[in-house]
C-alpha cells in the first residue's frame, strides 16, 4: 500500500486533532509557506471568536506589524462566527488584507482587484446599512486607501512594504 491507508489517504499527510488535512509548514510572515525546520512566524488560530473591538483591535496590530495575511484571518473569524448582518462588512476587510498581502508578495493583478473589491464591498456594506464607522472603523477613508493603494501597485509593478503602507482601521491612511 506504500504510505496510504485504503480509503487512499496519504498517512504522511499533516492533520490536525480532528484528523482533518492541516498544512503544518512553518509560515513567513505574509503567510507564505516555507520549508519543514525553517523559522516561521506564529499561525493565526482558527474559529477564534472576539468581541468586534477585539477583532478590529487585534487585526490593527497585525497589519501594523507587517502582517496582513494574518489580519485576513483575523476578519474571517469575525465573518465566519458574526451575525448574519455584518457578513458583508468582515468579508470587505478580509478581502482588504489579502488584497495587502498579495501586494506585498508582488502579485500585482491580484492584489489591485482585492482591494477594489474589498473596497466596494465595505462600501456597499456601508450604503446597505446606513452605518459609516461600525466600531469605530472609517470605511470611505478605508475605502479610498485600498483604491490608491491598488493605483500604486498598479503603477509601480514591484512588491509594496505591507507594514509601510498598512491602513489604520479607526483612522486614515497609512501607520
Amino acid at each position: 500500500m506504500s504510505g496510504t491507508t485504503r480509503r487512499g489517504q496519504d498517512q504522511g499527510r499533516d492533520r490536525d486533532e480532528e484528523g482533518r488535512a492541516r498544512n503544518a509548514r512553518p509560515r513567513d510572515g505574509l503567510g507564505r509557506p516555507l520549508p519543514y525546520g525553517e523559522p516561521g512566524v506564529d499561525r493565526q488560530p482558527e474559529g477564534v471568536v472576539r468581541a468586534p473591538e477585539e477583532t478590529v483591535a487585534e487585526a490593527q496590530a497585525l497589519l501594523d506589524a507587517g502582517r496582513p495575511f494574518h489580519a485576513h484571518e483575523v476578519f474571517e473569524d469575525a465573518w465566519k462566527a458574526g451575525p448574519d448582518a455584518e457578513r458583508g462588512l468582515w468579508r470587505g476587510l478580509a478581502q482588504l488584507a489579502v488584497g495587502l498581502t498579495h501586494a506585498a508578495r508582488g502579485n500585482v493583478t491580484g492584489g489591485a482587484r482585492l482591494l477594489r473589491r474589498g473596497a466596494g464591498a465595505v462600501e456597499e456594506w456601508a450604503a446597505g446599512t446606513g452605518t459609516p464607522r461600525p466600531y469605530g472603523i472609517g470605511l470611505a477613508e478605508l475605502a479610498g486607501w485600498a483604491r490608491g493603494l491598488a493605483d500604486l501597485v498598479e503603477r509601480e509593478r514591484t512588491p509594496v512594504d505591507a507594514r509601510a503602507l498598512a491602513p489604520r482601521l479607526r483612522g486614515t491612511g497609512p501607520v
